[in-house]
């Protein structure tokens, strides 16, 4: 089931990529031309989604943020501020640089998160780093994933899968909603 307050506290979500208050987003459209996201106006984009993570989330949780959560420090503070959880931010590539302003909405703030066999990053891991983790869960790519190539022997044929040591935790992935880190390990086959 996906309701937070009927369960124990301190489980630990990923959320990536909200983009809060993002008015453009609102317009962007996937690869095949449908709209990437399903809302027109970024502020009922924002409070929905804020709905939906506060529904899941109980204040005593852990929640890693793997960046794009809103682009300036005022947003940040409109969103973030009302959201559940002890929340750890790896900041995105459109997250405020001047973080002092934000800080205090984080229990900590890290350029990526280590744990035992895989990585947490905003941006993904170039694939010939990946060799010491079996596994990157990853922001940035919205609906795209990474791809892998792969060289039939014979006839040149190439052709290009989903790379399975890749996840990514970005919201149009995950519903719009956070994800349980354990949920993601067990798909992968690392619980």
């Amino acid at each position: 089931t996906m309701s937070g307050y009927g369960k124990k506290a301190g489980r630990t979500w990923v959320y990536s990529d909200p983009h809060f208050y993002h008015h453009n987003i609102c317009k962007f459209t996937k690869e095949d031309g449908s709209k990437l996201r399903p809302w027109d106006d970024a502020e009922e984009m924002t409070n929905v989604m804020i709905g939906w993570y506060n529904e899941m989330v109980h204040p005593d949780d852990r929640v890693y943020m793997l960046g794009d959560i809103a682009f300036n420090a005022a947003n940040m503070e409109k969103s973030v501020g009302r959201m559940n959880g002890r929340k750890v931010l790896v900041p995105g590539n459109h997250d405020p640089v001047k973080m002092r302003k934000y800080f205090h909405l984080f229990d900590d703030v890290r350029g990526y998160v280590i744990k035992k066999g895989f990585i947490m990053s905003h941006i993904p891991i170039h694939p010939m780093s990946m060799g010491r983790w079996r596994l990157n869960i990853h922001g940035h790519t919205h609906s795209n994933t990474m791809k892998t190539v792969v060289n039939v022997k014979g006839d040149y044929i190439e052709t290009q899968r989903e790379d399975e040591r890749y996840f990514s935790a970005c919201v149009e992935r995950t519903d719009f909603r956070p994800i349980l880190l354990d949920d993601i390990l067990k798909e992968r086959g690392l619980v």
